[in-house]
């Protein structure tokens, strides 16, 4: 008996063993599969439950004011729109406490200025993190977490039941300064490159340069570490700045002075246009209304709004009227000059006396009409009473001896006209120059037998304000042919993308007799006699023309609805700037002793004249005209002033020819 019990006993005893030793072998093969075999698996299952990595922002790159405009005063470069540090607030519901919840949200709710009730459905949910507060100033993080520090402490809550998420934002230093030239980017993110979606202007067309690539931070879930600390897996790489021509001070000016002249001339809108003739850089490029980057959703979503969001400078085309008159002009003196290295008789000299009486040309229905009636005008009389005749005239004479296709050719080839200036902004209007032979989609030819005497004064023509700009900057270098631009270089760090710091002056496209002769006829226009007197620049010289243009309504001209510009340059010799001044619908009356308000030279002629006083003042440039100031300025002596022995002569010789 004894010895079958002991065998029993040795049996079980073995089958436990054996039993014991395949669960501890299965065990260590388990433990094999799973530290070994499978340990990257379940490494990252476990580093997932305890940290993950986070994306680490990177800062969008700058825009930079021009420094460089003030000759011997050299300046930091100052910062038109920048990122600055904001903070986005995070909750972690399932880490508060139930009886916590109501008592936390409205405690926090006194700093993130939202309902505590909105708060608390929030704490409510069945998450690990929900935002109830975006773009916080730093301040306003640190009041946050201070607070949360003692509540979390008291309370005995995790420290990670709320977190921050720093986050770049663009700023304006100068507010609404340019901002429909730099335009902003939207707040949403695209979610699957996590990059800033621009809005337009100069954020949409360089956004390759100024997007950088975000890093990555490791963060570690635990109740000791809070979520917005961990280590820099990769640093973030930040965007390139660009650094701009227009600088802050002149933009500064140009916009107040625009906006003042805007309201008293009752108008819808305006814009001015300020480029250095030598570089060609823009130096201010202003509109009203303005547009706020920082209040882009306002702008589209009020269909009203959104017209403040283009750079109507650029965009929109317009019959530039009168200001196209010195134009047609040097076109007549370049046909002139290539008549007489033939041999031949020119069609026009500056000195010559020209009917324009009589206003009939072919094909039209009705006659050239000036303010008044003059018998005969030289060169110089025609541009300071802005002569329509006169125009007429030397542009009949153009077409009799050149031809159409000349006179086209040269309006593209010379200034560049109905081409694009590649200005470095999107959406730029190419504007129109009829084409003979060409038919408009209505059928209608574009170029007929009346068209050349429309085109002489500035009418049946469409341009851009960047277009006309750069011809009158071609007349006041002495001829030569210069691209706009708004961007000096693109830089990050000691890397450069693009530099036109050196860009200078290109072909000659103009004599420089013909610049000068064009030059000396538009100085007149702003002195006694000339449609302009408003623009006159106390101390300084100046030369300009100013035109008005009817806007076509409904396919009509309208009678009340203009665009009216001003457009010159100063000082008129070795200008610094040229300035180009367009109100947009000026109310339409008439000011006693001025004239008819609509005129450009009424209403846009003195806010030409008060950006280009201060703009010369702040650029240093010493009053080439000391003496000539308005009458009863204690500073005027009128026998010292420019231009006074000249006026004498023009007045006794256009008596002299229209008695």
């Amino acid at each position: 008996m004894n010895k079958f019990v002991d065998s029993n006993d040795r049996k079980r005893l073995f089958f436990a063993a054996t039993f014991l030793s395949l669960l501890f072998c299965s065990l260590i093969l388990r433990f094999y599969q799973i530290q070994i075999v499978q340990h990257k698996r379940w490494k990252s299952v476990a580093l997932a439950q305890h940290q993950f990595v986070e994306s680490e922002p990177f800062m969008r790159g700058c825009f930079y004011s021009n420094p460089t405009v003030r000759q011997g005063h050299p300046e930091e470069p100052v910062p038109f729109v920048i990122d600055v540090p904001k903070h986005h607030l995070f909750i972690d519901p399932d880490s508060i406490p139930l009886l916590l919840k109501e008592k936390m949200a409205k405690e926090l709710s006194i700093f993130i200025q939202e309902e505590p009730s909105w708060i608390y459905s929030e704490l409510m949910r069945k998450s690990r993190s929900r935002k109830v507060a975006s773009w916080l100033e730093t301040k306003k993080r640190d009041e946050i977490a201070a607070w949360w520090s003692g509540f979390s402490k008291r309370e005995k809550i995790v420290k990670n039941g709320i977190y921050f998420k720093a986050e770049p934002q663009r700023s304006y230093p100068f507010g609404s300064m340019l901002g429909a030239v730099l335009h902003t980017v939207q707040e949403e993110k695209d979610p699957v490159t996590g990059q800033a979606l621009p809005t337009g202007g100069l954020e949409m067309l360089f956004n390759s340069y100024l997007q950088g690539k975000p890093g990555k931070r490791l963060i570690v879930r635990s109740p000791r570490h809070p979520l917005d600390t961990g280590k820099v897996l990769e640093a973030p790489e930040h965007g390139a700045d660009v650094y701009l021509t227009i600088n802050h001070y002149l933009q500064a000016i140009a916009e107040g002075e625009l906006a003042k002249g805007v309201q008293a001339a009752g108008a819808r809108g305006g814009w001015a246009v300020m480029m250095d003739p030598e570089t060609g850089e823009i130096l201010a490029l202003a509109q009203m209304p303005i547009f706020n980057p920082a209040s882009y959703r306002d702008y589209y979503n009020h269909p009203h709004l959104l017209e403040a969001a283009k750079v109507k400078a650029v965009t929109d085309c317009f019959e530039p009227g009168s200001i196209f008159k010195p134009i047609t002009l040097a076109v007549c003196l370049k046909a002139s000059e290539e008549l007489k290295q033939e041999g031949k008789k020119p069609i026009l000299t500056p000195e010559e006396w020209v009917p324009t009486s009589n206003g009939w040309f072919p094909g039209r229905s009705t006659p050239l009409k000036d303010a008044r009636v003059h018998r005969a005008l030289n060169l110089n009389l025609a541009v300071q009473k802005s002569s329509n005749v006169y125009m007429g005239r030397a542009i009949q004479r153009l077409i009799e001896t050149k031809g159409d296709i000349w006179y086209r050719k040269a309006l593209v080839e010379i200034f560049g006209l109905g081409q694009k200036t590649a200005i470095e902004l999107p959406a730029e209007s190419i504007g129109l120059v009829p084409t003979p032979g060409k038919l408009h989609p209505n059928g209608k030819l574009e170029w007929s037998v009346p068209t050349p005497y429309s085109l002489a004064m500035g009418h049946n023509i469409l341009v851009n304000s960047i277009q006309m700009v750069r011809t009158y900057a071609i007349l006041a270098n002495g001829g030569f042919d210069i691209k706009p631009h708004l961007v000096r270089k693109i830089a990050k760090k000691e890397q450069i993308f693009l530099d036109n710091t050196n860009l200078k002056k290109g072909k000659r496209v103009l004599s420089e007799n013909i610049s000068r002769t064009l030059v000396h006829a538009m100085k007149f226009v702003t002195k006694e006699g000339g449609t302009s007197k408003r623009a006159d620049i106390s101390g300084y010289t100046e030369a300009g023309k100013s035109g008005t243009a009817e806007k076509i309504v409904d396919g009509f001209y309208s009678k009340t609805d203009n665009i009216s510009s001003f457009l010159g340059f100063a000082p008129a010799k070795n200008p610094r700037f040229v300035l180009l001044v367009s109100i947009d619908e000026p109310e339409v009356k008439y000011l006693p002793g001025i004239g008819k308000h609509q005129y450009g030279g009424v209403c846009a002629a003195p806010i030409f004249r008060e950006i280009a006083t201060q703009a010369l003042q702040y650029l240093g440039v010493t009053p080439d005209d000391p003496y000539g100031f308005p009458p009863g300025d204690p500073r005027r002596v009128a026998e010292k002033a420019d231009m006074i022995a000249e006026m004498q002569a023009l007045r006794e010789d256009y008596l002299r020819h229209n008695e």
